[in-house]
Parts: structure tokens; sequence; C-alpha cells
């Protein structure tokens, strides 16, 4: 390997890891300290916490053992920063991160920016014996912190729904045009290749071709003749479902699925607000009349199967999702971190990608051949392969270089404050 290219790897990693994390400052330029300290519920954190926990991250697996006579910042935020790694030590309570009042916002950046300058100091010292090594965990903290992105303004808008002034910290998007009659896709089926394949020849340094270990190894699966629909449930046809008794009608339902629906007493989607026999839903563009073509959003995957059910249709299967998605290019982006929202002009892509993650029926198993990565680092994804949902193509608030095809989100059934919407399916 020359000394060229692993110059010119390394600048590659750093503008790439500059560019990741003033993104994640940038997004939480609007919040205040007090807005960053609270949490709203069990399975969100704080903007404060996410914004330590991807800096602990760094420090954790790149900065202490590859960094010589490199010291903490904190060695108490080892323990307080630290979200599930079992194999590095203890964590402080999940449910309990809302409490964590100090360290303080400033701390918190003080903290993020000398893991920055310390991340700098060990790239551009990099021995060309360490660079495929460290870019792969590098590559894997840029993922990880781009996660927490998507994380920290879905956390957030929770909080914020919760109050009843409703605030506002984006600018509203235009009014989605009227949607056209849906329209299907149709495949024939039989063996089709799934999962993410392998790049042989990227430059070192390059991230286009990372993935997560759990979209491995590629594999042939077998599908029976489908069709797909070409865009998303709108809000109006969600609410023809909702008018029609959905919400009350248990042979639409799971029997979980109901269960839950009763307990939780849930009559509509999540951020929806009747007011004057009109519907408004929250967003951080504040509270904004319901927009009737725009795609109907956080939805569990309970309402999205009544909803399916209803029209007597389905869910897609991960793999006729991914096989479906295969044949569209990705395409410009759709990524405003200015609205946070759905954009109208995601319905020229079918809104396959960065409008809003889309829930399968697929459970979130492992695939044939699959093995964790060695080391702490492995407790990332295989460890959640139980109870949990796969959700396909991402949403507004997902980074647009952090989706692909084979990406697979993962969340438990009830999960409504995601950015989730509803792409039927039907046999063919």
């Amino acid at each position: 390997m020359t000394a060229q290219r692993v110059d010119d790897a390394i600048d590659r990693w750093l503008a790439a890891y500059t560019a990741v994390r003033q993104l994640t400052e940038t997004l939480t330029k609007p919040f205040s300290e007090a807005d960053q300290t609270a949490q709203s519920m069990p399975d969100a954190s704080p903007v404060k916490w996410h914004l330590a926990h991807t800096s602990w991250f760094f420090e954790t697996f790149l900065l202490k053992p590859y960094l010589p006579a490199y010291q903490p910042f904190d060695p108490a935020f080892e323990y307080l920063f630290n979200s599930y790694y079992n194999s590095v030590g203890e964590q402080f309570s999940r449910t309990q991160r809302g409490l964590i009042t100090r360290p303080g916002a400033v701390e918190v950046l003080a903290y993020r920016h000398y893991v920055d300058d310390h991340m700098t100091q060990l790239l551009t010292q990099l021995a060309a014996d360490k660079v495929d090594r460290l870019g792969s965990l590098l590559q894997l903290g840029l993922a990880h912190e781009q996660q927490h992105q998507e994380l920290l303004i879905t956390d957030i808008a929770h909080l914020f729904s919760i109050n009843p002034l409703h605030p506002r910290v984006t600018e509203p998007v235009q009014a989605f045009a009227p949607v056209a009659d849906l329209g299907w896709w149709h495949f024939e089926g039989g063996l089709v290749e799934i999962g993410h394949a392998p790049v042989d020849h990227a430059p070192l340094g390059d991230q286009s071709g990372f993935s997560y270990d759990n979209e491995s190894p590629r594999h042939q699966v077998r599908l029976y003749p489908f069709a797909l629909a070409d865009r998303l449930i709108s809000n109006g046809e969600y609410c023809a479902f909702m008018d029609a008794g959905g919400y009350d009608n248990p042979l639409h339902w799971l029997s979980e699925g109901w269960a839950w629906k009763c307990r939780e007493q849930i009559t509509e989607p999540l951020y929806w607000l009747r007011r004057n026999n009109q519907w408004w839903q929250y967003g951080l563009a504040g509270l904004q009349p319901l927009d009737r073509h725009a795609p109907v959003r956080h939805i569990s995957l309970f309402e999205a199967m009544a909803y399916a059910q209803w029209r007597d249709c389905r869910l897609a299967t991960e793999f006729e999702w991914e096989h479906a998605a295969a044949g569209f290019e990705l395409g410009d982006p759709v990524y405003d971190p200015d609205s946070l929202a759905p954009q109208p002009n995601a319905q020229a892509q079918h809104q396959l990608y960065n409008c809003l993650w889309q829930w399968t029926q697929s459970q979130y198993l492992a695939y044939p051949g699959y093995k964790p990565q060695a080391g702490a680092v492995g407790e990332y994804n295989g460890k959640f392969m139980s109870n949990q949902f796969i959700l396909r193509g991402g949403s507004c608030v997902t980074p647009p270089n952090h989706i692909r095809a084979t990406y697979r989100n993962f969340f438990p059934a009830t999960t409504r404050w995601q950015f989730s919407g509803i792409r039927i399916a039907k046999d063919d």
C-alpha cells in the first residue's frame, strides 16, 4: 500500500467524520438546554444523551484502544453514556436518562470537541497496517451516529408532542398534490438474491459500500407472484379506514394488536388531534391541519396490518420489498434538516426512500450464515433478533447517505414515534 493511498484514505475519513459530527450539532441548535435534557418515555432518550453517547462510541472503540496515551475526558462517562454494550461494562438505567441534569449541554459539547480533536490526531497519524481495521470501525461509528441523528429528532418530537404549547422549530412543508388512484407493481416471483453484496474494490475511506452485519450474507430466497403498491397510503385513505370503524372491528387486527389497542385506547395515529370536527397533526413545524394527501405516518405495525386487512391486502415481506426496490435508483436524496418532514417531491420516487419507513410483515431474524462481528461491536445488531419487525426504505429524517435497498431497520410492533408509514401488498 502506497503512502499516497493511505493519505487519500485518511483525507476521506476526516472529511466524512467532520461532516457527520457537524450535522449532529446542527440538528440540535434549535433546542434549549431544558429541551435537550428531558425524556418523554422509556424508549426515547434526551438529545443531550445522544450527543454524548455518539462521542462515547468513538472514545470507547477507537481512541482508547488505538491512540497511545489517550486520557478519557471523564472516566465516569464510560458508565453514564454506555447504551447496551454489556461486554464494555455496566450502564446507567435507560429509563432514567432524563434525570441526568449534569453534565450540562455545554460540558457535553466540550466532550464532543475533545473527542473530535483526538480522533483527528488518531487519523492523521494512522499507520498503513491499521487503515483497514480502523476504517471498518470508523464506518460503523459514523453509521451509528447517523442513526442517532434520526433518533434525536424522533425523540424530541415525541417530547414536544406532549407540550400543550405545541412547540414549532421548523417550517411547514408545502401541501402534497392530490394522490392518484393506488397503482400496483407486479412481480413474477422465483429465486431472487437478497442482502448486501460486498464491494471488492472500493477505495480506502469510501463509505459507499458500507452495510451493517445484519444485511449479510447475500443469499437466495424464493418469492411467489406478488404485487406491491406504487406509493404509500395517504392520510385521506387512512381516514376512510377510521370512518369505516377500522379501530373498532377486531376482525382487522392481530390478537396482540387488538389487546394493545384496547389497553392503550388507541383510536387514531400518533400526533393526531381532533379540533372543531377537523383533524390536526403535530410535527416539528407545530400543530398543522391534516394534509389528506400526505402519507399517513407514525403508525404501528399493528395499525398497518389492520389497515391492509381492511383493504383485503397485506404487508409485503422484507424480501418482496427489497426485490421491488432494487429495480429503482435511489435518486437524489430527499432530506431537508430545516423541515424534517416528508417532502411532496418524494412522490417522484414513489416514496420508496427517505419519505417514511415502511413496515413489513417480516420478523427480524438472522440471514442464513449470519455471524455477528467479533468483540463488543458484535452486540450492535445480532442480540436484538427477538420480538422485532423489519422496516425498509428510510424516512425524511434518515440522513441521505445512510439509505440503501438492503437496510434493515427494526422495532417492536407497537412502535409509533418513528417516521413509519404503510405500503400494502397482495398476492398476484
